[in-house]
């Protein structure tokens, strides 16, 4: 691991500390506290794992999955629970052949359209913002589609990060069309010769059929530009909503399908697990994951460092 990779996931431990000293210190304090495996630790484990937002079901299986290895490799010391525990934790993420050094596989058609929708509040035009510059400093041309009009605001601060990435920006009047923006953004890039173009759109209450209907609307626009477009719908989800955020994808995913996950905030609660129980409960792959404000916060998801990270000391 090169020097820069080191900052980096030293940076995503600092941003799951939370999460970390919570639900992995109770687990370290279990294993302290017994010298050999028994059904009182297992029951313990399992709360501890709910506790943390992993979710029943996730649980339930991961709990199965020690279980059995314990009676078919015979782990008896406790010391052991934590090497399996990270096992199967890793074993749950929905995983994908080209996380983290590519979590979007762009090396198709021109431009890859990328749809980003989520609730207001889970910091959307934010990471589309930090997104845009993961991608600037890979060398890619991008233009950003400001599809929220209802806010002036939004457009504001999406014009902000336009310029911080430095990266191209379609926008409307206030209160103009968000699906014109949509088709606009796509059309320019496409001209351009861009390689990614990332279309805002409103936050919305996942319960509102109109505004469900207005993604919807935004999808078609954008696939008569390009058939195959959008490549991505990237889900926002805030990790302090817990498991609220099951419902939301769930409620996303059948108005617009949606292929990828980004939850942020993952520094600001000590139930991280959600991570695992959205992803594993409905088969969408988490893409990034925000740890903070910066504009490197914002990381590309590997299941195998995100694990890491929740079982290694943070360095001093």
């Amino acid at each position: 691991m090169g020097i820069l990779d080191k900052l980096r996931f030293e940076k995503l431990k600092q941003g799951l500390s939370k999460t970390r000293d919570g639900l992995f210190g109770s687990v370290t304090r279990l294993v302290t506290s017994k010298n050999t495996i028994d059904d009182e630790v297992i029951e313990q484990l399992e709360e501890t794992l709910i506790a943390a937002d992993v979710g029943v079901e996730a649980t339930m299986e991961i709990i199965e999955a020690i279980r059995k290895r314990i009676k078919e490799e015979r782990y008896a010391d406790v010391q052991e629970l934590q090497h399996l525990l990270r096992d199967e934790i890793q074993r749950q993420f929905v995983q994908t052949s080209n996380e983290f050094t590519d979590p979007f596989n762009i090396t198709g058609q021109k431009p890859h359209v990328i749809m980003v929708v989520g609730v207001n509040g889970v910091g959307k035009t934010t990471t589309i913002g930090k997104l845009a510059h993961h991608f600037a400093q890979r060398g890619m041309k991008v233009t950003l589609g400001a599809a929220d009009t209802f806010r002036a605001a939004a457009n504001e601060q999406l014009e902000v990060w336009a310029k911080r990435a430095d990266v191209h920006l379609i926008r409307h009047a206030k209160d103009g069309d968000p699906a014109a923006v949509a088709f606009d953004a796509v059309q320019s890039a496409t001209a351009r010769g861009d390689d990614v173009v990332i279309i805002d759109t409103a936050g919305r209450l996942h319960t509102r059929v109109n505004l469900m209907e207005e993604l919807k609307k935004i999808r078609r626009v954008i696939q008569k530009q390009n058939p195959d477009a959008p490549h991505e719908t990237l889900l926002i989800l805030d990790a302090t909503t817990g498991q609220n955020g099951i419902t939301q994808a769930r409620e996303f995913g059948a108005a617009v399908g949606v292929t990828g996950l980004v939850i942020t905030k993952l520094d600001g609660t000590a139930k991280g697990g959600i991570a695992l129980s959205i992803t594993r409960t409905l088969k969408i792959p988490v893409r990034f994951v925000g740890i903070g404000e910066q504009l490197d916060d914002l990381q590309p998801f590997s299941r195998k460092e995100f694990v890491d990270a929740l079982f290694e000391e943070t360095a001093t």
